[in-house]
């Protein structure tokens, strides 16, 4: 894939929408290209979180585990950014990512990442509410497998 094809793809991700092709060109020139085939972890629960990751193409699941095993909390598609929480906290991986189909990915350095959220604070602004949403879809996934799981032990 070509460098402006990457630029094309980083735009259509709603986090990078607003910020500008030049920087954007920059950001894919730094970026690595990766593949993860079917069934694959893109990352473990516990990593070290040291990046964040487009999906250019394919699909994943997150899932957490618990003391009854793991639980999907959300599906990631095309267009999909992972691994920030990691980056933004300095602290490891909240969950694991695994790949459902073949996952094309664009792999975003911490310090990249880092970056081009000082250089676009309006940026910053949107992580916090995509955050907050999916924050508010944990919740709501923990709560109802908490409350499945007291069914099952009464």
């Amino acid at each position: 894939m070509l460098l402006k094809d990457e630029v094309e793809m980083l735009r259509r991700v709603p986090l990078f929408s607003r910020i500008a092709p030049a920087k954007l060109k920059l950001l894919a020139f730094a970026s690595e290209r990766m593949s993860c085939r079917e069934g694959q972890n893109l990352f473990s629960q516990g990593d070290t979180g040291d990046a964040a990751y487009v999906i250019l193409s394919g699909t994943a699941d997150i899932v957490v585990s618990s003391e009854s095993g793991e639980i999907k909390v959300a599906e990631l598609e095309k267009n999909s950014i992972v691994g920030e929480i990691a980056i933004l906290c300095d602290m490891s991986r909240t969950a694991t990512v695994r790949a459902t189909s073949q996952l094309e990915l664009l792999k975003i350095s911490k310090e990249s990442f880092l970056d081009l959220m000082n250089d676009f604070p309006d940026m910053a602004v949107e992580i916090m509410r995509v955050l907050a949403n999916r924050l508010n879809h944990t919740t709501s996934e923990l709560t109802a497998a908490r409350s499945r799981e007291q069914r099952v032990n009464s």
